[in-house]
């Protein structure tokens, strides 16, 4: 049983430096893991040697330290940011890193904390690091997220099977997620890969000007920017090398028009955010903007969320998830958003992804502002897809055309 665990998590470091972010001859690497995750990170950078990398850089945090910060620590320390890490990673990105993140995260760590004390920090971190999150939206560099368990979060996701059991659940589902338990992973992610990528191309062509979304709690109406880009699984750098943003990835999207969102839509599965679950909230629209929050838990976080900045009041993302997928049809609930997103149609509220227009990836955040894309410091996932949900693609002429039925793909 050992035997075949350290094989599946070979396999699965090897996916992340092969394919993740496909690691190339005298590249640096950034890994940042928690230390519930040490072993994985060791593994990684041992492939990551061996494949040619030049050096690598290991930033680890601890949950329980995270945790004694928030409750200890005075309160005028969460609006700072350190600004050697700032350097840091600009550096890095500029001399053409890879940055590849391995979440395990505790999605109730932060369960009780002052819900100022996390807006703060999310606020200071994100405006300190504005610039790399936007050469990362941009596809300035190679990026991947992975995930591995921690005994928290594999938890909450199994909390009827014992300790030792959770755990090693927890990593049977990722490895089920990240096709890890398949003969041959490289050649199906390659597969897969093909398979968004005509999805995406398909929607790209057909240049509708908005989508309908109708379901139960949702009836949603969001505009398309002129010259919007669908896409999906694999990424390009401005080296021209591709990498794997998400593993897993199950989504196609793109950007919505900034001004464009009218109607409302409810989530369908939790959220978790900040160390918080956000769960069974409903989001109302007008001209773009959300004008209505109602939450039956986290409703504090949610509007803090969206108290961020002006942008975070809009939408950055639309993607599709068939209800089919995988993820979905293992009938867990990860409270994890890498995983959840994967299982759902899902927005997201916040920045949109530059290369989501033709030409984006050379323009500014001025110029993308005026072609409709939402520019704000933060950019969070959160799922509205059901087996009962109805897309509509809205033609130039106004036909409708569908392109999902009863939560899968109607094309």
């Amino acid at each position: 049983m050992l035997s075949s665990f350290n094989t599946k998590l070979l396999k699965y470091a090897e996916l992340a430096v092969k394919v993740g972010v496909n690691i190339q001859k005298n590249q640096y690497l950034y890994i940042s893991c928690s230390t519930d995750n040490l072993k994985l990170a060791q593994i990684i950078t041992k492939l990551a040697y061996e494949n040619g990398a030049k050096q690598v850089f290991v930033d680890l945090s601890d949950d329980e330290l995270v945790r004694t910060r928030y409750e200890k620590a005075p309160k005028d320390s969460f609006d700072f940011f350190p600004p050697w890490k700032v350097q840091e990673r600009e550096w890095l990105a500029e001399n053409g890193a890879a940055f590849l993140s391995i979440t395990s995260h505790n999605p109730d760590l932060l369960k009780g904390i002052e819900h100022k004390r996390i807006m703060a920090f999310q606020k200071a971190s994100g405006k300190a690091l504005a610039n790399y999150y936007s050469w990362l939206q941009a596809d300035k560099f190679s990026w991947t997220v992975i995930a591995a368990p921690s005994k928290q979060w594999a938890a909450k996701v199994f909390p009827h099977l014992s300790e030792d059991q959770q755990m090693n659940a927890l990593w049977e589902a990722i490895f089920d997620a990240t096709r890890i338990n398949l003969e041959d992973p490289v050649a199906a992610w390659l597969e897969h890969d093909q398979q968004l990528h005509s999805k995406a191309d398909y929607l790209t062509s057909k240049q509708y000007k908005a989508l309908h979304y109708l379901a139960p709690g949702t009836d949603l109406t969001i505009a398309l920017p002129s010259k919007h880009v669908w896409t999906g699984g694999s990424s390009e750098n401005i080296q021209g090398q591709t990498f794997m943003a998400n593993m897993p990835t199950e989504e196609i999207f793109t950007a919505p028009l900034k001004t464009g969102v009218n109607g409302y839509v409810s989530s369908t599965k939790p959220l978790s955010y900040g160390g918080n679950i956000i769960n069974n909230f409903k989001l109302t629209f007008k001209d773009g903007r959300i004008v209505d929050i109602v939450a039956e838990q986290g409703q504090e976080i949610l509007t803090s969320l969206i108290e961020t900045d002006e942008g975070a009041h809009y939408l950055g993302e639309i993607a599709l998830v068939a209800h089919k997928s995988p993820i979905s049809q293992s009938g867990l609930l990860f409270y994890n958003t890498l995983f959840d997103e994967n299982a759902s149609n899902h927005l997201a509220i916040g920045n949109a992804y530059a290369f989501c227009i033709e030409g984006g990836k050379e323009m500014s955040s001025e110029e993308l502002l005026a072609k409709g894309l939402n520019h704000s410091l933060t950019h969070v996932d959160f799922m509205i897809g059901s087996e009962q949900m109805n897309i509509e693609g809205i033609t130039k002429d106004d036909q409708k055309e569908p392109i999902f039925r009863n939560g899968n793909w109607a094309i």
